[in-house]
């Protein structure tokens, strides 16, 4: 059975980090496509990172580049979204999703987790 859970939200300040993962169970990580998306209160969710089967190349949304990294550990089926920089804006609940494909779109991912919550506040 495919399984997605997210851990590692929380509270933080602005310009601080966190370090989000998604523990894989049910697949080889390695074999399939991974992103992240986010969805703020009121808004529409968002892709935030992917990171694709096969060759590992990555996506990430021009709001986070260059702030966001994307990596996956296979021996521990985890991928994880390290957050440095973080702005008030960032704050969302973050889900990881998967499939098989090498599409990066929310609409090509098949399994979704459950998400954890991010707040940037002072």
């Amino acid at each position: 059975q495919v399984q997605l859970v997210e851990s590692g939200g929380g509270l933080v300040q602005p310009g601080g980090s966190l370090r989000l993962s998604c523990a894989a169970s049910g697949f080889a990580l390695g074999a399939a496509t991974i992103g992240w998306f986010r969805q703020a209160p009121g808004k529409e969710r968002e892709g935030v990172s992917c990171i694709r089967r096969s060759d590992g190349s990555t996506y990430y949304a021009d709001s986070v580049k260059g702030r966001f990294t994307i990596s996956r550990d296979n021996a521990k089926n985890t991928v994880y979204l390290e957050m440095n920089s973080l702005k008030p804006e960032d704050t969302a609940v973050y889900y990881c999703a998967t499939n098989l494909r090498r599409s990066c779109s929310s609409n090509a991912m098949d399994y979704w987790g459950k998400g954890t919550l991010v707040t940037v506040s002072s």
